[in-house]
């Protein structure tokens, strides 16, 4: 997530070059998820004596399909110092150094990504996720208005976007959201599990509010109802006290937060 000078000259000449038959195979590889096959391709390449910017990207985009997030992010940066715009590796690095927790560089890369008038709903879906990670509501509901746009009815979108309302403690609107998602990935255990939790904090039996209780003490109580229930081993009533702790509060409750956190695994 660290910002690099865009300086337009240097779009001109690092203007991609199409690719020779045996790398466009490779490349295609990746795509489609062949990634060993890809490998051998790139190797017999190097071995001939290929080497260059076509190469480098291709480990690049390797190294991203395969979850190596620590070289696939170095490969883009080096990449992105002779091609500051390309809009595809400021996003791929982006998610790779918001996958390692490096926030600060996943800030800066994805918001230059989100510039170009390419930009996926990748790279907009990651910009909501950061929003979420500063509490910044309406720059997340932008952001994954943006990214549903552009993917039309992305499950990880839809889901993203229902962990973002969960986190606000809108409790009905993040199930909505969530079994949208998993209408459209019912394999995914994650949109399951986030839905579950979704539907437990709308059933869970919790305290009421008392007559002219005020919003602080209400959450409060609930919070406490929660960890309680964590003592008891009741995981579920737990979850459900948090999440309502967090609608009950008015305002941003931070211990109720970061219990809803531990509670569900997140």
């Amino acid at each position: 997530m660290i910002g690099l000078l865009l300086v337009a000259a240097s779009v001109a000449a690092a203007a991609p070059q199409p690719l020779a038959p045996s790398l466009a195979d490779a490349e295609h590889a990746i795509a489609a998820g062949r990634l060993e096959q890809a490998r051998l391709m790139i190797a017999r390449a190097v071995s001939a004596g290929v080497s260059g910017p076509q190469i480098e990207r291709l480990l690049a985009d390797l190294a991203y399909a395969a979850g190596k997030n620590d070289e696939a992010l170095s490969r883009y940066r080096q990449l992105l110092l002779s091609s500051p715009n390309d809009s595809l590796m400021l996003e791929r690095a982006g998610i790779c150094a918001l996958k390692l927790g490096d926030i600060p560089s996943a800030s800066a890369l994805i918001a230059r990504a989100t510039k170009a008038a390419n930009a996926s709903w990748r790279a907009w879906n990651a910009r909501g996720v950061l929003a979420d990670l500063r509490q910044d509501w309406t720059a997340a509901d932008v952001a994954y208005a943006e990214a549903a746009r552009l993917s039309g009815e992305s499950p990880e979108v839809l889901n993203n976007e229902g962990w973002s309302l969960l986190l606000r403690g809108d409790w009905a609107g993040a199930a909505a959201l969530f079994e949208r998602a998993a209408k459209l990935d019912s394999r995914s255990a994650r949109i399951a599990n986030n839905l579950e939790l979704a539907r437990t904090a709308l059933a869970g039996d919790l305290p009421r509010r008392r007559p002219g209780e005020s919003d602080r003490s209400f959450a409060e109580r609930l919070n406490d109802a929660g960890m309680a229930a964590r003592l008891l081993g009741d995981n579920q009533r737990a979850i459900a006290a948090f999440t309502q702790a967090l609608r009950a509060s008015g305002t941003w409750y931070e211990r109720a937060a970061n219990n809803l956190q531990a509670a569900s695994g997140k």
